[in-house]
């Protein structure tokens, strides 16, 4: 089976603070643009790690999740969902970075 790829805190950490902050992101000396999504008006960027796919996008705060709650209480609140799989992987909030659980469906 083959091994998921894990992109490294620091640089997801980076990539959430550059989404709600800045027209773009620069990930390894590779600049893309911040995009918004269709309906919610939400920040998104795609961007590279080692070759690997990912997609940051900003928590819709209209969500009833507990990432959701923590955007409507003002919290920085950032998804990172692997291109590849559609699956979301990671999310950073005020900078603090907490990982999916890697179990993997057959």
């Amino acid at each position: 089976m083959a091994q998921t790829t894990v992109v490294d805190t620091e640089i997801l950490r980076s990539v959430a603070s550059q989404l709600l902050t800045n027209g773009s992101i620069t990930v390894n000396d590779k600049s893309v643009p911040v995009r918004r999504t269709g309906q919610q008006q939400l920040k998104t960027a795609a961007f590279s790690v080692a070759g690997h796919q990912y997609q940051a996008i900003e928590q819709n705060a209209e969500k009833p999740s507990r990432w959701g709650q923590l955007a409507r209480a003002g919290h920085q609140v950032v998804q990172f969902k692997d291109a590849e799989s559609n699956k979301f992987v990671a999310v950073v909030v005020d900078g603090k970075v907490t990982f999916y659980s890697g179990k993997e469906r057959a």
